[in-house]
């Protein structure tokens, strides 16, 4: 069978940090994306859940954003362990 070249990009740490794993695995990163391929070809289907986390959620961002705004003018209490403890068993 024919052997070709696939080429595309990726950001350097998760390169560097793949690699890693695959030298841990002992396999190179052709293997790892051939076993992807094949394994794919053969389930016709992506061979591992694929979701969205939801951290990023567009309502948790606004929240995040609410939260900081609040934060650069000011509008935030400052309590510590203790006084949130307190308040709890109140």
């Amino acid at each position: 069978m024919a052997q070709v070249s696939v080429n595309f990009r990726m950001d350097e740490d998760l390169k560097k940090n793949m690699e890693i794993v695959c030298n841990e695995l002992g396999i190179n990163m052709t293997t790892a994306f051939t076993i992807f391929a094949k394994k794919m070809t053969r389930e016709k289907r992506i061979p591992f859940e694929v979701s969205v986390d939801p951290f990023y959620s567009e309502s948790n961002l606004k929240a995040l954003r609410e939260s900081f705004q609040q934060l650069q003018e000011g509008k935030v209490i400052v309590k510590t362990m203790e006084e949130l403890e307190t308040m709890e068993n109140e």
